[in-house]
């Protein structure tokens, strides 16, 4: 069933044309996905669609009986009231029916025994079967699974929502939204302010929900998830694909292979007829074919050339001198405010080129460590240790370094006055600023231009070694494509923290958890994240089951085990022990090599350096073998060690 119809939308500012012909339709149970660049006019037609503004022209056709929910971006609920009254406010139909009910149930209980109690009964059953209906019987349980879902334990419950912070306003607002349940539930970039595991609650939320969705979002792990279908907005029209957010990739450049196709087609049909008018229009036997060949060309709708992408930012992080081989060491480190420890112990070992994505749930302290690691914020305990030639580049996700009264142009150049002002233009021109837009205030930029301001800034400084946090936030999904290649590309060292799980995967080779308990290290991307969390999620599980077993079992164990279990211990140790010497011996020749590379005869002859470096490269390969070697040996022996 059809529930909503945009019918040749448009937006006009002036003679300015931010879109036009627009055409959407919204099915009972859409899937619905809305992307385009920033500035493309989404949240506008968003807007027009919830019917909040109104289109200069064209028309929107709304289904009279459905419902429509609209939840614009970074809005928070604005109430006195605590959480759990709120949530209340979502049943208020259901709760007038359920006192409705009481009333009928104390007036049929109080009636004499003659009166015709028809009536009341009738009502009675039909407003306990609607009731059953919009769960009546459970939907304080579905507040209780909602705010759950977004980190809400029962301690928030009677909290008055003004005492709470515009990320916990903005999850309820969500959390109210998804349990009044619209037939158009319309939603406006929902996944900001969500950590992974309530982005994870949230996708598996939405594929289950009853109704209609129509989202915004530049998540595009959550698209992929939630969406199949996607409307593009682009150049000031509109375009549909089937499919999720992948699937909708493939067909644009299907699409745009098949329009230059047609279109060099058309190009050649039109180049022959041309010419053959223009070789037998004056020739008297052939005069009136060339006739015919130009009303043919006259009455041919002739295809635009294929416009492809629009333009994109291009940019580069380069480093001035590459770090030393260890980059940030931290041992037992705790973070906090005024001893409230958030996180303890957190052991870190950065080496050059690792690429670390620091995850965990909101309110944990990644932020906080990232500050505390470039002294902006003091540990609780221990010290962090740079390595030699560290310099760090850092990205503030709130952009606090940049300066309201500064022009884009000054922002960049009183920090390098040395630099030509061509240069500067030029490297802002990367960024997607050129001409008069490097003349804006910083204060009147959007949160995506001051995004790009501040990672141009990043890319002048050519550190080795970049700590960014949360980078890809305001950037729309081509920007953030942009972002993932040049970090790829970057020669230096990477940590950082993102709540965007497909930038996390393709850039990220080692992911840090940090928890309560400390930080914990997995050896791969979000996919390897993924996988070994789910293992430890089973063996949990087992272990909980088999503990009364194990117990049972203790001491039973016969002498024969004992012995191989001994025998086990010695061949791992001899294994241990011999990994430790020969890493000895590899981080002598490491040294040796370093040293030799220092010398003057060598810095002047080209091909012993390269041969100097190639051993090099090839002693630090044989090291990280060598290091993953003990690390599982040793864990295999304190496991061999431990009682039978």
């Amino acid at each position: 069933m059809i529930l909503l119809q945009a019918n040749q939308i448009a937006r006009l500012f002036g003679a300015e044309v931010l879109f036009e012909h627009i055409q959407l339709e919204i099915a009972s149970q859409s899937r619905i996905a809305l992307v385009g660049r920033n500035g493309a006019g989404k949240s506008t037609l968003l807007k027009i669609i919830a019917g909040i503004e109104s289109p200069d022209k064209g028309t929107i056709a709304k289904n009279k009986s459905a419902t429509m929910g609209y939840l614009a971006q970074d809005t928070g609920l604005n109430s006195q009231a605590t959480v759990w009254e709120e949530m209340l406010d979502a049943f208020t139909v259901v709760r007038k029916m359920e006192q409705r009910m009481r009333s009928l149930e104390q007036a049929i209980s109080d009636a004499a025994p003659a009166t015709d109690m028809s009536s009341l009964l009738k009502e009675y059953d039909q407003l306990q079967h609607e009731f059953a209906e919009k769960n009546g019987y459970g939907y304080e349980n579905e507040i209780r699974s909602v705010l759950h879902g977004f980190q809400f334990d029962s301690s928030f419950y009677t909290q008055s929502i003004d005492t709470l912070s515009g990320g916990q306003k903005t999850r309820l607002a969500l959390a109210k939204m998804l349990l009044q349940k619209p037939d158009i539930l319309i939603l406006d970039e929902p996944t900001n302010h969500l950590d992974i595991d309530t982005l994870a609650w949230l996708e598996n939320y939405l594929q289950g929900y009853a109704g209609a969705l129509l989202i915004v979002s530049h998540d595009r792990y959550f698209l992929d998830k939630v969406a199949n279908e996607v409307y593009e907005l682009s150049r000031q029209k509109m375009r549909h694909y089937k499919g999720n957010y992948s699937r909708y990739l493939d067909l644009k450049a299907e699409q745009l292979q098949s329009d230059w196709k047609a279109f060099e087609k058309q190009q050649d049909e039109i180049n022959k007829l041309e010419d053959f008018v223009a070789r037998n229009l004056v020739r008297a036997s052939t005069t009136k074919r060339a006739q015919s060949r130009r009303k043919q060309l006259e009455k041919m709708e002739r295809l635009d050339r294929p416009q492809g992408d629009e333009k994109s930012a291009h940019f580069l992080f380069s480093i001035e001198k590459p770090s030393g081989n260890v980059v940030m060491q931290l041992e037992d480190g705790a973070i906090g405010y005024a001893q409230d420890v958030l996180s303890a112990p957190i052991n870190l070992d950065v080496r050059r080129k690792d690429a670390i994505a620091l995850v965990g749930p909101n309110g944990i302290g990644k932020s906080t460590l990232l500050k505390s690691l470039i002294h902006q914020l003091p540990l609780i305990t221990g010290d962090v240790h740079l390595g030699a030639n560290v310099t760090i580049g850092y990205y503030d996700q709130k952009q606090s370094d940049l300066h309201s009264t500064k022009t884009i142009l000054h922002e960049l150049w009183d920090e390098h006055p040395t630099t030509p002002e061509v240069e500067i233009r030029s490297i802002l021109g990367s960024f997607l600023f050129s001409g008069e837009d490097v003349e804006k205030p910083i204060t009147l930029l959007s949160g995506g231009e001051k995004a790009r301001v501040a990672l141009a800034k990043l890319a002048m400084d050519h550190d080795n070694f970049l700590i960014l946090d949360e980078p890809t936030n305001h950037l729309d999904i081509d920007s953030k494509e942009v972002l993932e290649n040049a970090l790829i590309d970057y020669e230096g060292t990477l940590f950082f923290v993102s709540h965007d799980r497909y930038f996390i995967n393709r850039i990220a080779t080692k992911v840090i958890e940090l928890s309560e308990s400390g930080s914990k290290l997995y050896l791969g991307d979000y996919d390897y994240y993924l996988e070994k969390k789910l293992e430890e999620a089973e063996i949990a599980a087992l272990l909980d089951t088999s503990t009364t077993e194990k117990q049972q079992s203790a001491g039973k164990k016969s002498f024969v085990q004992s012995k191989e279990q001994q025998k086990t211990v010695r061949t791992l140790q001899r294994k241990v022990d011999q990994i430790e010497s020969d890493l000895a011996t590899i981080e002598e020749t490491i040294s040796e090599i370093e040293k030799a590379m220092t010398e003057p005869e060598v810095l002047n002859d080209h091909l012993k350096l390269t041969t100097l470096n190639q051993q090099l490269e090839a002693a630090h390969h044989q090291q990280e073998q060598l290091l993953e070697d003990w690390e599982a040996s040793s864990i295999a022996l304190e496991e061999a060690q431990s009682p039978l």
